[in-house]
């Protein structure tokens, strides 16, 4: 059992799933979109959805969208940072059965493009990236992590893997996601060492069917 897991996450708030937990969930969804966001709709589930405002939750939010971590003095002024920063974020509640009591869907717009991303604050400040527009999966960000979206065709995953092979970089896991044979695929690749931007650049030319490839790097926002 860690430190973490006895006293809790050092935050700024009421809730370790509320605030350090939704700062560090939006950081992670930041890191997917890859840029501070121009405007985001949050659809709040479960708890989320009816105790948001009571709890911090939503300046708690609008603090890892914008970069914060979860200990930082200015979380509380978090909404009037982004409205002058030109942040638009829009606060909805949304039933889904099933769902995790403290998710979030998030949905990015800006720059001609979109993407959603859907995640949950699990308690003690642990969170998930649970889904990236469309495909399920596991992501902590206790590790760094290296996502793809690409054509599914022979020889995209053993590209990759091989690039971090040849520049000595271990895999931890990995997990593959696709919709279809020979269509859209993700893959979510965990690293036991740390990498650069230039690295994931070497990957990103590795094979004519990878379409979009970031980094997330460990923490997200935890402290």
């Amino acid at each position: 059992m860690s430190l973490l897991e006895v006293i809790g996450p050092v935050m700024v708030g009421p809730s370790s799933s509320h605030t350090a937990g939704a700062v560090r969930l939006a950081w992670l969804a930041r890191q997917c979109w890859g840029e501070t966001p121009r405007a985001v709709d949050l659809f709040l589930r479960g708890s989320f959805a009816a105790t948001y405002w009571g709890h911090g939750t939503d300046r708690a939010l609008a603090a890892g969208l914008l970069g914060l971590s979860p200990d930082d003095p200015s979380i509380p002024r978090a909404l009037d940072r982004a409205r002058d920063e030109g942040v638009s974020l829009r606060f909805r509640a949304e039933e889904v059965d099933g769902a995790h009591p403290n998710s979030v869907r998030f949905l990015f717009s800006g720059s001609g493009r979109s993407m959603e991303v859907v995640g949950a604050s699990l308690g003690g400040g642990a969170v998930q990236i649970q889904a990236i527009d469309g495909f399920h999966l596991e992501l902590s960000g206790e590790l760094d992590c290296l996502v793809t979206f690409h054509r599914d065709l022979p020889g995209v995953v053993a590209s990759v893997a091989g690039e971090l092979a040849r520049l000595g970089v271990n895999i931890a896991a990995m997990s593959l996601h696709r919709g279809g044979r020979g269509g859209r695929a993700a893959m979510v690749i965990e690293l036991d060492e740390t990498i650069d931007e230039p690295i994931v650049d070497d990957i990103r030319s590795v094979h004519a069917g990878l379409e979009r490839v970031f980094l997330i790097p460990a923490s997200g926002g935890r402290s």
